[in-house]
């Protein structure tokens, strides 16, 4: 370890986040005890080139072979080596852009690539050499986050909730007296974190995020995303089609749930015109976020977006829209933010997250807990790879 005293009052930490969209690697700085001290730092996207996406993509069929969660058949084990050296150069182009050097940095949060996750089976799978990216970076690394929480009988995600509860305690005056909070995270899957005043967490998927709309407008259309929601922009709302998604079983069940990305699928090509597609699929994503609500103890008072959902202007549209609708019991509108608008980056928050898991990790503090994933008790997680095996 670069340096061993696990309980110093803060880390420098660097989070490497390549999430269920498949689009590239998110970098983000962060300097923290692991409590409530959080300094955000920098970020930065590195995309991935579309050829490798596509093989991302047929990582997904191929790991529906897996059994155990260290199987690697096919592609799979060259494809794990890959995606850390990826990040390896992803680490070490983003410390020059940011002029560090590797001495600032005492660990490194690795995600790595999510190809299988099935709760129900207690095997969830990221791809990602460890130990190859601590010897290519020489930092330590922590990494394989989730399976400590599922051997405990939990879902193994999501993770995030524990940082957007510090987050929460940060929030601008404007809204430090707005409680509860929601965070929805919009990326392939999306997921909510409920946090009460006292620091209650409840957290789960709440179904498709950006994952539907990408498959369907690569597949009508041969784009790889509709940036913006441009193209949903140009299209209506498709009842039928919108409705059988949401008559999916998975949105009633109560929290903790989380799913895999294959667990919804997009139309058949000849369901819908392109732009019809893309806008009831976006409309999918943002009512399935309502139909959130009816799982926590009381409605946010602030629903914070983050991920590249908000980007998305057509799944913000609607949002805004059936918030607007819902019935209320009192006044109090919800207001409805962009990360930015709160004052966080909307990109890096994830790979500050993980940042933020890793110094909780080593430090041997909580990073799950009944409410967020289910789990049986609270429960720390995480392995670390060192450069030198065996040599903290």
């Amino acid at each position: 370890m670069a340096r061993k005293d696990h309980e110093k009052k803060r880390w420098c930490a660097i989070g490497l986040m390549s999430g269920t969209s498949m689009d590239g690697i998110d970098v983000a700085l962060l300097v923290t005890n692991g409590k409530t001290r959080v300094e955000r730092g920098p970020g930065a996207s590195y995309p991935y080139e579309a050829a490798f996406r596509r093989r991302l993509a047929a990582a997904l069929e191929t790991a529906k072979a897996i059994v155990k969660r260290t199987d690697r058949p096919g592609e799979l084990a060259e494809l794990e080596r890959e995606i850390a050296s990826r990040h390896a150069i992803a680490v070490k182009r983003f410390l020059d852009e940011n002029h560090l050097r590797l001495s600032d940095i005492d660990v490194v949060g690795f995600h790595g690539q999510t190809v299988l996750h099935r709760p129900a089976q207690g095997v969830t799978v990221q791809l990602g050499d460890a130990q190859l990216l601590a010897a290519e970076t020489g930092l330590p690394v922590v990494h394989d986050l989730r399976a400590a929480d599922m051997e405990l009988g939990g879902q193994g995600a999501p993770l995030v909730p524990v940082y957007h509860r510090a987050l929460a305690e940060n929030l601008p005056k404007a809204l430090s007296d707005l409680w509860p909070v929601a965070f929805v995270n919009i990326g392939g899957i999306a997921n909510i974190s409920w946090i009460s005043r006292e620091g209650e967490m409840i957290a789960f998927d709440t179904g498709p995020g950006n994952a539907l709309i990408d498959q369907w407008v690569a597949a009508k259309g041969g784009i790889p995303f509709d940036q913006g929601g441009a193209i949903a922009a140009e299209g209506s709302v498709d009842a039928e089609l919108a409705g059988r998604y949401l008559a999916e079983s998975f949105f009633e069940k109560p929290a903790p749930k989380s799913l895999d990305r294959n667990d919804f699928l997009p139309p058949a090509p000849d369901a819908a015109t392109l732009e019809d597609g893309a806008m009831t699929l976006a409309h999918v994503t943002a009512a399935s976020i309502l139909k959130a609500f009816a799982h926590v103890p009381e409605p946010p008072r602030v629903v914070i977006i983050c991920g590249g959902g908000r980007k998305n202007r057509a799944i913000m549209g609607e949002l805004a829209r059936l918030l607007e609708a819902l019935p209320r019991e009192r006044d109090d509108s919800v207001q409805l933010l962009a990360a930015e608008e709160a004052g966080f980056d909307g990109d890096s928050m994830e790979a500050e997250a993980w940042a933020y898991l890793a110094v909780r990790s080593l430090r041997g503090l909580k990073i799950t807990w009944p409410g967020t994933t289910g789990v049986s008790k609270g429960a720390t997680g995480g392995l670390v790879a060192y450069p030198e095996p065996g040599k903290p």
